[in-house]
């Protein structure tokens, strides 16, 4: 029997955790299965395997039992010593955030192409390398969700080629919405998370390395053990597929479910899905008189746009106004907090999702000018 009384779930138009489709989330409530099985390592090779393609990769994606914050942490402890030098790309929250991870770690950080207002410049990272030829490792957000850009990973892929130097992407808002092509692009390390394009539950990481990136684990001296990445794959390479202790089994068989949706519908279309529903938030924004946050950016993502509100409307107002008409949308981050906010179209989210979003958006805007 259905309870009427039930409150209808928002329909979450943020950058994660996403809508988790109903044949996910059966797949994650079966009954608990034992990780040391025969039926969790099959499950645990099915989404290793149909996540290569989407990494772009011959290389073994390894599962981290971590959010993808922890994941780009533990990137840091693997592969670096204390006072290894590493260029870090700077145009968002996320960018900033791994910059500070490495310095935790003792890591020499330089930071690069800082304005939220643009995308990655690689002839920016290429006089860094001229000044700073010691620099060992490049970090970039190939999608920074702070300000829906999208770097050109390949262009800093080939700049850091010239100089030796390795190539660390966080992947964990993009990967699986957007084409990635670890192997053509020469990435060293990939990271995505469970809660984005995966459509799953949060707390799995994925981490992809490079034969480069991991022969400069074994010599990284920074202390790591539960994030062991080595330790990883020497369990993820067995004949039957294993993790080191016991993962988070019920995310596992979300994951592997997800991404057979994703490879039923096809790759390609899924990325295709993305960039036609990036477009339409972008144009139907402009259509309601709206800006783009970051008004300079021209390479955008395809799983979050930022828009800027109208002056004198304050976003949490806006925000609270589409809540009441059934949709979740995120908060703007960091310089744009007072003055914009975030709409997700990543994962699960569809065409209609986006046009129910922005008519909602269209009456909040119309209520709220009355109002004024």
């Amino acid at each position: 029997m259905v309870d009427s009384t039930a409150p209808v779930p928002l329909l979450l138009m943020t950058p994660g955790p996403t809508r988790v489709p109903d044949r996910v989330l059966r797949a994650g409530s079966r009954p608990m299965i034992h990780h040391r099985t025969p039926e969790f390592s099959n499950e645990l090779a099915t989404a290793i395997e149909l996540l290569k393609p989407a990494f772009g990769t011959t290389n073994l994606p390894l599962p981290v039992h971590t959010t993808g914050r922890g994941a780009l942490e533990a990137t840091i402890c693997n592969l670096f010593s204390a006072g290894d030098q590493i260029a870090v790309c700077c145009n968002g929250k996320f960018g900033e955030m791994w910059a500070k991870f490495a310095e935790s770690y003792g890591v020499r950080v330089h930071r690069w192409s800082t304005s939220w207002e643009h995308a990655s410049d690689a002839g920016e990272l290429a006089a860094l390398f001229d000044e700073h030829p010691a620099v060992r490792a490049v970090a970039v957000v190939y999608g920074d969700t702070s300000t829906g850009v999208a770097n050109d990973v390949a262009a800093v892929a080939r700049v850091a080629a010239r100089h030796g130097a390795l190539v660390l992407v966080d992947a964990v808002s993009s990967l699986g919405g957007m084409k990635f092509e670890f192997d053509a692009w020469g990435v060293d390390v990939a990271v995505t998370a469970s809660q984005k394009c995966l459509m799953s539950a949060p707390g799995l990481a994925w981490v992809v390395l490079s034969d480069r990136a991991r022969l400069a684990s074994s010599t990284a001296r920074l202390p790591r053990n539960y994030w062991d990445f080595a330790d990883i794959h020497r369990s993820v390479a067995r004949p039957r597929p294993e993790t080191p202790g016991t993962p988070p089994v019920q995310i596992v068989l979300q994951v592997a479910e997800a991404l057979r949706m994703m490879h039923e519908e096809g790759l390609e279309k899924v990325y295709t899905r993305h960039q036609a529903m990036a477009r339409r938030v972008r144009s139907g924004a402009i259509e309601l008189g709206l800006e783009l946050q970051c008004r300079s950016i021209t390479s955008f993502s395809s799983t979050l746009t930022a828009i800027a509100t109208p002056p004198g409307m304050a976003p949490k107002t806006l925000r609270a106004s589409l809540i009441e008409r059934g949709i979740l949308t995120a908060a703007a981050l960091g310089p744009y907090e007072a003055a914009g906010f975030r709409i997700g179209h990543m994962g699960d989210i569809r065409m209609p999702d986006v046009e129910r979003t922005l008519l909602a958006l269209g009456e909040s805007l119309r209520t709220a000018l009355v109002e004024q």
